[in-house]
């Protein structure tokens, strides 16, 4: 599969290895390992890693075929809230992977999903992601709509493009907000500077995130927080951009507050619940509703707020 892009004048003198890293979902030794074999040139030729690339030049890469490794059931408990012949709505717990990926073999969701309903999953996202429709992060707790068949998913895809799916969370902020709600629409795309992180970028994809204040703290905020679009780490670097971060998020820019590092224990990532999922049923086209009430950690952390007003 080729892919290829062109360089803007923002990213004129970038080392070639650095460009493919960032834009190829790549790591940096195979950026350099692709330009050495020729299999990422610049402007159709060979080119050395340490190039420095010119604005308009065009970088195509021929990106490998993934090796495919076979996912096995695993017994792991999972919260399933509804289920029928064509869906089901699972409760995924804080700290599981939805899907295996590098580094993440096994332990995930979709293992879980292979132990509880066997064959009975849609097959559009391959042998990697059977069933998955969305996802939420690993430190992310909360509800996510998985497809038993190609008609489900295939439906329930439209409705994400569409909005006709709608995705509520709960969110602890770092800081005060002077507004009750607002709406934050800024595009988002790969950090320049760290392929590992999301960042609003005027080159992105674009991202509309809703937020309405749900209760204040002496230094926090919890948010209910409305999903327009659904682009990776939306809602941390949405908040992260207007000087919020979600508490516990160090990835984004939370964790650096008094109150995070003494409880470092239940703030161990971003504190941010998916609770409500709204959805029409792919096959009787009827509106469900299914919520989560938020985990104990959650609630904990809230009681412990409530407590130094």
């Amino acid at each position: 599969m080729s892919e290829e892009r062109k360089v803007n004048a923002t990213e004129a003198g970038m080392r070639a290895d650095v460009f493919v890293s960032l834009y190829f979902d790549v790591t940096r030794t195979a950026a350099a390992r692709l330009l050495e074999e020729g299999a990422a040139t610049v402007n159709g030729k060979n080119a050395a890693k340490n190039l420095k690339l010119k604005e308009n030049d065009t970088v195509t890469v021929e990106i490998p075929p993934v090796r495919e490794v076979e996912t096995v059931a695993e017994d792991i408990p999972i919260t399933i809230v509804y289920e029928d012949e064509d869906i089901a709505v699972i409760d995924k717990p804080k700290g599981m992977v939805v899907h295996p990926a590098a580094g993440n073999e096994d332990g995930t969701l979709v293992n879980a999903l292979l132990y509880h309903m066997g064959d009975r999953l849609s097959g559009i996202g391959g042998e990697r992601r059977p069933g998955i429709v969305h996802r939420i992060d690993k430190d992310t707790s909360g509800l996510l709509v998985i497809a038993k068949n190609d008609f489900a998913h295939n439906i329930l895809s439209e409705g994400l493009k569409t909005h006709s799916i709608d995705r509520e969370y709960k969110a602890l902020a770092v800081g005060n907000f002077k507004d009750d709600g607002a709406t934050i629409n800024k595009p988002i795309g790969r950090n320049p500077r760290d392929r590992k992180k999301m960042a609003v970028v005027a080159d992105g994809r674009e991202a509309v995130t809703h937020y309405t204040v749900a209760e204040r703290f002496d230094g926090f905020t919890l948010l209910a927080v409305k999903l327009e679009t659904g682009r990776t780490h939306q809602i941390r670097v949405h908040l992260s951009s207007v000087g919020h971060p979600l508490a516990g998020d160090t990835v984004y820019g939370g964790g650096n507050t008094k109150f995070e590092k003494q409880n470092k224990e239940l703030l161990s990532g971003q504190a941010l619940h998916a609770y409500r999922l709204t959805l029409t049923h792919p096959r009787t086209n009827e509106q469900m509703t299914f919520e989560s009430p938020l985990p104990k950690w959650f609630c904990e952390v809230l009681e412990k707020l409530r407590k130094q007003q």
